[in-house]
């Protein structure tokens, strides 16, 4: 157990789930989108429902979109901040099934990007995401995080992978899920280090490929 475990994240309250992993989630969405966020729908499950407003959930989840951490001090201020910049927003009741209490789904819209994010505050400030593009995954984002949205290939696996290993980086984790054989398919790849610019660049102009994304560690410590 370390000290992060005890004591909780760094964080703007009141609550480490409702609010620190709430932002997580909605830096999540920020960071998978690539541009600036200009019109949100976000569907909450259960306990983020009932009683999210109060710990602060809807101001965290928007503070993530406009890529504010959990310690940023303008986390209270989201929603006027989302104001200036141009950023609308919905947020609706939602039985989004079996899943953690504390479930968010972000369908977040910019200027010529759309990316929709599930995922759950797990407590601690701990999140969990499961959905990207309605397609499976499964990472945590408390290390860098590849995502890769591809046309289904035989090797396309291998050929990431080696991508990978020529840029000096380990994997540490990793999940492919697709929409049907031979159509489109996601890789979730948790790294030791972030992927250099020119490995990600590559791997952009790559044409089976529709679009890269690497996440940065998200968890403190």
């Amino acid at each position: 157990m370390s000290l992060l475990d005890m004591i909780g994240p760094v964080m703007i309250g009141p609550s480490s789930s409702h609010t620190a992993g709430a932002c997580r989630l909605g830096l999540v969405a920020h960071h998978l989108l690539g541009e600036e966020a200009r019109s949100a729908v976000i569907d909450l499950h259960a306990s983020f429902a009932k009683t999210g407003r109060g710990h602060g959930t809807h101001l965290a989840l928007i503070a993530g979109l406009l890529g504010m951490r959990p310690d940023d001090q303008r986390l209270p201020h989201a929603f006027e901040e989302a104001q200036a910049a141009g950023l609308t927003f919905e947020f609706r009741d939602a039985d989004l099934g079996d899943v953690h209490p504390n479930t968010a789904r972000i369908a977040v819209k910019g200027d010529t990007q759309a990316v929709t994010v599930q995922g759950s505050s797990t407590g601690g400030g701990v999140i969990q995401v499961a959905q990207v593009q309605g397609l499976g995954v499964n990472f945590s984002a408390a290390s860098p995080t590849a995502l890769l949205r591809y046309s289904d290939a035989v090797g396309m696996i291998a050929r990431i992978a080696s991508t990978i290993a020529a840029d000096g980086v380990n994997i540490a984790t990793l999940t492919c899920t697709r929409d049907t054989r031979g159509g489109q398919a996601l890789l979730a790849i948790e790294l030791d280090q972030a992927l250099s610019p020119e490995a990600l660049a590559f791997l952009n102009r790559w044409p089976d490929v529709n679009w890269v994304r690497m996440l940065p560690k998200l968890m403190d410590g």
